[in-house]
């Protein structure tokens, strides 16, 4: 063996040995350091509100779960990204969650364009994803790894299609944003409201960054209808109301869960009075509720934040049931998943699918620049 061979040889065996210190080194931090969870969500953008909100209510999860000792010993720790309710931003946020921060599960998106972007790479990847916020038919199909904690859209526009028939509006105007959850709505709707003896008199759809609606809403006025089913995103609602009002529509408006966002009511203030939206019903305590206020400096909850709560939870409870984090493991005890006593739904269970085995929703009224709900 000649000089230069035993130095390549030497310099061959240093890179090994540095290697596998730094192998040990690894995976002595994986052991001994938190459990990462990621968390997606829009934080910046038309629907900021709803994501921020969530970020607030996971953050008291955190703490909550941290303070009775974690899960399996080990503190939680929940890195954030801004998804912007887009799925190509969706796919880009959680590569980076999983590929670089190595989180053990995935809790998001908000937005169902958003879920539906991101679970190929979580089911590519054996990442359980958890949705707390995203109700469209679609997801459903997403993925052996892919979950959520809110129910789908076909029952929210059952309820709905319901609800309007037994107050008297039977021929109805369907308006929605041209996107995954306003497709898949507006698909249930029309199905749910056919079957329950109603007509849709006119069906139109506008971009989700579109502001300016008078060209659909003088074609709803012109049929006249009993009430018009509006799906739309924070922005986009708050344009069509006021434009609704200037062209002197007076039917009944109706929308979805995308609807419970502050900012639209506080915004419209008495130009909002009247409009009425389905939303799933929460189990809220007034000790959560106080610890919300703490955390944003005022009254600003929204119903998806008491799901990405117990969402949270819910996988911190899966990777203790597991005893491990193989994402196989988690993703099997979510499946075994009997969650009670939270802040979002009374009990949750998963279906084969990963969805919520049922579903319970209210009606929220506009008033003041306020939404409450009403009395059943």
């Amino acid at each position: 063996m000649n000089k230069t061979v035993k130095i390549v040889v030497w310099v061959v065996v240093i890179v090994l040995v540095l290697w596998g210190l730094s192998s040990l080194s690894n995976k002595e931090v994986a052991e001994t350091g938190p459990i990462k969870i990621g968390f997606l969500g829009p934080l910046t953008g038309d629907l900021a509100g709803i994501g921020e909100n969530a970020q607030a209510a996971v953050a008291i999860a955190v703490e909550e779960i941290n303070a009775l000792g974690g899960v399996l010993g080990k503190n939680v720790e929940v890195i954030y990204e801004d998804d912007g309710c887009n799925g190509a931003s969706a796919a880009t946020a959680i590569s980076k969650l999983i590929n670089t921060d190595k989180v053990v599960a995935v809790l998001g998106g908000a937005c169902s364009g958003a879920t539906l972007g991101a679970a190929p790479v979580a089911e590519a990847a054996k990442v359980p994803q958890l949705s707390y916020c995203s109700t469209g038919p679609a997801i459903t199909e997403a993925g052996d790894y892919i979950f959520r904690n809110v129910p789908s859209d076909f029952f929210q526009a059952d309820y709905a299609a319901s609800y309007l028939m037994k107050a008297g509006k039977k021929n109805v105007a369907l308006l929605t944003t041209k996107n995954d959850w306003g497709d898949g709505l507006a698909k249930a709707f029309t199905v749910a409201f056919a079957k329950a003896g109603g007509k849709i008199v006119v069906t139109d759809t506008f971009a989700p960054e579109s502001k300016d609606l008078k060209i659909q809403l003088t074609a709803i006025k012109a049929k006249n209808p009993d009430a018009v089913y509006f799906a739309g995103y924070t922005d986009g609602t708050i344009a069509g109301l006021k434009q609704a009002h200037d062209l002197g529509i007076t039917a009944q408006f109706f929308g979805a869960d995308a609807w419970d966002d502050t900012k639209t009511w506080s915004e419209l203030g008495t130009l909002g009075d009247g409009a009425m939206f389905t939303v799933v019903g929460t189990n809220s305590t007034n000790e959560f509720k106080a610890k919300m206020k703490a955390k944003l400096g005022k009254d600003d909850l929204i119903y998806c934040s008491n799901y990405a709560h117990d969402g949270l939870k819910i996988l911190a409870s899966a990777i203790e049931e597991a005893g491990k984090t193989s994402g196989e493991a988690v993703k099997n005890a979510l499946y075994k998943t009997n969650f009670t006593g939270g802040v979002s739904a009374k009990e949750l269970k998963f279906d084969s699918n990963g969805d919520p085995t049922s579903a319970a929703y209210v009606i929220k009224k506009a008033m003041g620049g306020k939404a409450e709900e009403m009395a059943q």
